[in-house]
């Protein structure tokens, strides 16, 4: 999206600065200020090799979620495991439960994998339908579940994964848990911390809720013997110094997560139902449910998602054209929230640019 946003500013003639970005799915909460002064107070920590298999890190995780640190892995940002599991796994067969993420199968094509996809529909508001990804699923070794979902907003639930998992057994299921810390009581919903699953693997981000994604910080979680399989794949030092230090520093202070996750999901949650009341009405437009800090919009008789970016582009803000998610279309944008003041501002413009049809 930077290099996006910077044709956006060459385009229009202005700094890169002066776009507003609302295509990126960032906690506009983040990051707090504390982690910022502590960026600023370990920027010498670049000076020094990192811990070469992030253990530091690692065991932050597994101790605030209350596990084995053999069941962790820390690495790079969550895309750099979904680029080394289906080699690492072994996988022949994926299934990917979209629309979704575009590396999932960017991943696997890289291995030459075969890939099918199980669709959620828009008469149902994209909600996954878990009996069609069993079907499918019967016939792969490894499906890719986001939950809740990008670009859709949607969350499957807890028990229908487990459905998954205990009716496939020899089944690997990815789940990617990445948007999750933005969904009420995500706790619960969390599989992070699940044991009773050996065909089970989480990835876990720091990049979205904290929003540091220039830091590249991820997790994975699984079955102790998963995770000596995908060690066997670990690039030595792929996590930089400063991003160690500055998870560590986290899990550090645990007692300051839980305060900013609850204050992230209840600015969420009110400028989520604030952003949709604002466009209730508006013709032309369809709004789906998210449970996230992103929503999935429709354009029904109007402008292609090209040309209504385009609208948009031209008041310098940069939304999401979401044609390219196989299983969309030239008629799905995506908005993510930001402060309320952008917001609104969104908002207005997304009810001129369809008022010109």
């Amino acid at each position: 999206m930077a290099e996006i946003r910077k044709k956006l500013a060459e385009k229009l003639g202005c700094a890169i600065e002066e776009i507003m970005d609302m295509s990126s799915n960032l906690n506009p909460l983040g990051p707090p200020e504390t982690i910022e002064s502590f960026i600023c107070e370990n920027v010498m920590s670049i000076r020094s090799l990192p811990d070469p298999d992030a253990a530091s890190m690692r065991d932050g995780f597994a101790r605030f979620h209350g596990m084995d640190e053999n069941r962790v892995i820390a690495g790079n940002g969550t895309t750099w495991f979904i680029y080394i599991l289906p080699l690492a796994l072994g996988s022949k067969k994926i299934l990917i439960a979209g629309p979704a993420y575009s590396d999932y199968r960017d991943a696997c094509l890289m291995y030459h994998r075969d890939v099918a996809h199980c669709l959620a529909r828009p008469e149902n508001a994209f909600q996954p339908d878990a009996d069609e990804v069993s079907r499918l699923a019967a016939e792969a070794d490894t499906v890719f579940i986001c939950n809740p979902g990008n670009p859709t907003g949607a969350l499957m639930p807890r028990d229908k994964i487990e459905y998954l998992l205990k009716k496939h057994t020899t089944t690997l299921f990815i789940v990617d848990e990445s948007y999750l810390p933005f969904v009420e009581n995500a706790e619960d919903l969390s599989l992070v911390s699940e044991t009773g699953y050996e065909n089970l693997i989480v990835l876990s981000s720091m990049s979205k809720i904290y929003r540091i994604p220039g830091l590249r910080t991820g997790f994975l979680s699984g079955d102790p013997g998963t995770v000596e399989k995908i060690m066997a794949f670990y690039q030595p030092w792929s996590v930089n110094a400063l991003a160690q230090a500055v998870i560590e520093h986290i899990y550090d202070h645990p007692e300051a997560i839980e305060p900013f996750f609850k204050k992230t999901r209840a600015y969420i949650r009110a400028e989520r139902q604030r952003f949709m009341e604002n466009l209730r009405g508006v013709g032309g437009l369809e709004l789906f449910d998210s449970t996230t800090c992103f929503i999935l919009a429709r354009l029904k008789n109007g402008p292609a998602s090209g040309e209504f970016c385009e609208r948009i582009g031209q008041h310098r803000v940069l939304i999401r054209d979401c044609s390219n998610f196989i299983g969309l279309s030239d008629q799905y944008v995506r908005f993510s929230l930001k402060k309320r003041e952008a917001n609104d501002h969104l908002s207005a413009l997304v009810r001129k640019a369809l008022a010109h049809g």
